[in-house]
């Protein structure tokens, strides 16, 4: 992997089958002071976030619930696969579990992890209560064409 990426080990770093490292984080707990900074971030609020000095997208994603534009929430977290290639890639929610959690489930889709699967895969890498809720669930195996 290119020099620069998360370390893997830190906290909330996943490893994807592919070697791919992303970041979830939790928005209520501030950054580690001397810790690397993303260079594109994903922001799954209800509300826009405020800015950041870094690139970054929002998800319109209120809590608990699903994305309002599922459409974009596909689009949004594929660019987001392809940049954790070669670029420190963080995903994060207010709470770093329910919405982060099911966003790093669909990227694990993206890697190959089959739809089915990627929740287990998210709560044994991640975090054991990520993905909170059926429909986020859901989410996960619609984002993978599954049923």
């Amino acid at each position: 992997m290119s020099e620069g990426l998360w370390e893997e080990g830190r906290p909330g770093v996943l490893r994807l089958p592919s070697g791919r490292l992303v970041r979830g984080r939790d928005l209520r707990r501030p950054l580690d002071a001397a810790g690397p900074r993303p260079t594109y971030g994903v922001y799954l609020l209800g509300r826009r976030p405020p800015s950041v000095p870094w690139n970054w997208d929002w998800i319109r994603w209120p809590d608990f619930r699903l994305p309002t534009d599922p459409d974009t929430a596909h689009s949004l977290l594929t660019q987001a696969w392809r940049r954790a290639a070669n670029e420190r890639v963080e995903l994060a929610c207010g709470g770093g579990r329910g919405r982060t959690g099911t966003a790093l489930a669909c990227l694990a889709v993206l890697d190959g992890v089959p739809p089915e699967e990627a929740v287990d895969f998210v709560r044994r890498a991640y975090d054991r209560r990520a993905v909170e809720t059926p429909w986020q669930r859901g989410f996960v195996r619609r984002f993978g064409g599954g049923v």
